[in-house]
């Protein structure tokens, strides 16, 4: 039997156009359930209730945080994207390769899955144990594709320290995976349905 041997293994970079459409959605889907499995496992830890965590609020208070969040994230990024070069606000493509060709429903279920999975981990784990800045440092440094640029880097950690304040203000987990989706899903549909100049 042949050993291990861990100094044999080699990181390759991908380039986001050298993956199929259908390995694109099962890295996807597969870090989201990843993040989703150590949210949990991070919430045992901390003796948090899931339960108790993912409770509605008896006033609909949280509709308005998140759908607020929401709108001034979404203006925020169309006012930016009017002054700011394209180039300097460049993902590598992937949320292009995500949403361009994707079907309405299935734009909505990533968009679902993802804010339900990162803001368990994010806001209902990593948040009670840093406190809203440090989550919102590890939440920009975990969206790797925005890095190379300070601009992008810079609106996911604001977009992430305000999913963080409104977390707080509001008291529920929804508001945050509220406002999480509809900036995801709003931009999703922007992008599918944008037209080419």
């Amino acid at each position: 039997m042949k050993k291990f041997d861990i100094r044999k293994i080699r990181v390759k970079k991908v380039n986001v156009d050298d993956i199929d459409d259908r390995m694109l959605l099962i890295n996807l889907y597969a870090t989201q359930a990843f993040t989703l499995v150590i949210g949990f496992i991070w919430l045992l830890f901390q003796r948090q209730s899931p339960i108790r965590l993912f409770s509605f609020e008896k006033n609909a208070e949280f509709l308005y945080w998140g759908a607020g969040l929401a709108l001034a994230v979404i203006a925020a990024d169309l006012l930016l994207s009017r002054f700011v070069p394209e180039e300097a606000s460049d993902d590598g493509g992937v949320n292009e390769r995500i949403f361009r060709t994707r079907p309405v429903w299935h734009i909505f279920l990533l968009c679902l899955v993802v804010s339900i999975c990162e803001e368990l981990l994010f806001r209902g784990a990593v948040q009670t144990a840093f406190g809203p800045y440090w989550t919102s440092v590890l939440f920009a440094a975990i969206h790797v594709r925005y890095l190379r640029h300070w601009i992008p880097t810079g609106l996911v950690f604001s977009i992430s320290y305000g999913l963080g304040w409104i977390y707080i203000e509001s008291g529920t987990i929804w508001a945050p995976i509220l406002a999480h989706f509809l900036i995801d899903f709003i931009m999703g549909l922007i992008i599918r349905f944008r037209r080419e100049s």
